[in-house]
């Protein structure tokens, strides 16, 4: 997936905020981060397990669903 020019990584963390309708901002707001450190983390991978966490609670996900190892949801 491509976000203004850049490859995504992690394409799921992409699908499931645009499946809660979400933008960027909203997200790192929740994350208690900003739009580039966002953008860091979904190119580099380098995203804090605290962070993963809640991003699985708020998608009701797996962690191994959110990294693209799985399809399987939870």
């Amino acid at each position: 997936m491509t976000i203004g020019g850049e490859n995504m990584v992690f394409d799921n963390i992409e699908a499931e905020r645009a499946r809660k309708k979400m933008t960027i901002e909203q997200l790192a707001k929740i994350l208690g981060i900003n739009r580039r450190t966002y953008y860091a983390w979904v190119n580099k991978g380098d995203i804090p397990a605290n962070k993963l966490i809640k991003m699985c609670h708020l998608f009701n996900c797996s962690v191994d669903y959110l990294l693209g190892l799985t399809l399987e949801r939870k």
